[in-house]
């Protein structure tokens, strides 16, 4: 039987410690590597080409959001984890739309983890059930709340890119250096589009851009 091969990301090393004694006793699994930084998982991604990666958010140089994007641009066909604290919608919005195949908080049971591991290898999506719940509710309450579809229409061109690079995950200082324009404008335009729509926080732009397809989770 073919094994899962396992990548690691994390920046604590008791932390990899501990999914390396939970995750070696699987027996359709195996570690191949591990790394505590965002630059050492985009190179041992592309050097060891594993299966699945279990990518902390957190991370001393670049986030794992991040990472996970850079990763899925080179390696389309990544299987991706995240496994973090982090349990706030917009870190859950902003890493499915990086590309993630799964979303585990570290207090959840081992058992989830290692479910949201082989369903990632397979093909399919893991999300934790407070974190699906929440999607799922929150798609249904904005039924009604949600921007008219015209709104899109009274963003001018400048303002529909600005509203792709935010809901990418790029900040305003990112969008201000690729659209070569001041971080203040990009702030004035974030101001606009955000009226624009009826939005009030980057979590919910980021949902909104996904339901809208102007970004793809």
């Amino acid at each position: 039987m073919d094994k899962i091969r396992l990548l690691l990301v994390d920046d604590h090393e008791v932390v990899r410690a501990g999914l390396r004694m939970l995750l070696e006793h699987q027996p359709d699994m195996e570690i191949i590597g591990e790394a505590s930084t965002g630059a050492e998982a985009l190179q041992l991604a592309g050097q060891l080409q594993p299966d699945v990666i279990v990518m902390d958010i957190t991370l001393p140089d670049i986030s794992g959001i991040e990472a996970t994007r850079q990763i899925k641009l080179a390696q389309p066909t990544a299987a991706i984890v995240a496994l973090t604290i982090h349990e706030d919608e917009q870190y859950f919005f902003e890493m499915l739309q990086a590309g993630a195949a799964g979303y585990v908080p570290k207090r959840a049971a081992s058992e989830d983890l290692i479910s949201a591991i082989r369903a990632a290898y397979n093909g399919e999506i893991y999300l934790y059930p407070t974190l699906a719940k929440a999607l799922v509710s929150d798609f249904l309450s904005r039924s009604h709340t949600e921007p008219e579809d015209n709104a899109l229409e009274e963003l001018t061109p400048r303002e529909m890119e600005v509203l792709e690079l935010l809901a990418g995950g790029y900040s305003n200082d990112e969008i201000a250096e690729h659209l070569v324009i001041s971080p203040h404008t990009v702030a004035r335009h974030r101001e606009n589009l955000m009226r624009k729509l009826g939005l009030h926080s980057k979590s919910e732009l980021v949902k909104y851009a996904i339901r809208k397809g102007i970004i793809s989770a």
